[in-house]
C-alpha cells in the first residue's frame, strides 16, 4: 500500500500543505496551518495517514544565494528529520511558487479577493512544490 506524500511552503507566520492522493499521482492542497502549531497538526495526520515522504520548498533568491527565510527552513528540516527518521525528507527550490500559485488563481478564474488570500495562496504553493517533485521522479 503506498503512502500519501505531503508538501510544505514554510512560513513564520503560516505553512500550506498540499498532500497527494494514495496512488501518489495528483498534488492538491490540503490546507494552511499556523506554523505555531505545525508540529502538533503533522503528528495528528500521521495518526491518520500513511505518509511515504516530506517535501519542503527550499526558498533563495534568483541567483541561488540563500534568503532571510531559508534558515528556518532548514531548522524545520533538521526537526522533521529528528521526529520522523523514518519518512524522507526531500527540498525543491521554490523560487518564484508565489507568483506562479497567483497566475494559478488568476487563469482559475478566482476574484481579487481569493487571490489575495494568503491561506489560499500558501496552499496553492504547496502544491507547486509538490507537482514539481512530482514531476521530478516521474
Amino acid at each position: 500500500m503506498m503512502g500519501r506524500i505531503l508538501a510544505f511552503d514554510y512560513g513564520m507566520k503560516r505553512t500550506g500543505v498540499a498532500a497527494t492522493d494514495p496512488l501518489q499521482m495528483i498534488a492538491s492542497p490540503l490546507q494552511t496551518v499556523d506554523t505555531a502549531v505545525l508540529h502538533l497538526w503533522l503528528a495528528d495526520y500521521l495518526q491518520k495517514e500513511v505518509v511515504d515522504a516530506l517535501i519542503v520548498g527550499m526558498p533563495s533568491r534568483l541567483s541561488g544565494e540563500a534568503t532571510h527565510a531559508t534558515q528556518p527552513v532548514i531548522e524545520f528540516i533538521e526537526k522533521l528529520k529528528a521526529v520522523y527518521p523514518h519518512i524522507p525528507v526531500y527540498t525543491i527550490d521554490e523560487r518564484l511558487t508565489s507568483r506562479e500559485a497567483k497566475n494559478s488563481l488568476i487563469l482559475g478564474g478566482q476574484r481579487k479577493s481569493k487571490r489575495q488570500d494568503k491561506k489560499l495562496l500558501d496552499s496553492v504553493s504547496a502544491t507547486l512544490i509538490l507537482q514539481t517533485y512530482l514531476q521530478q521522479i516521474s
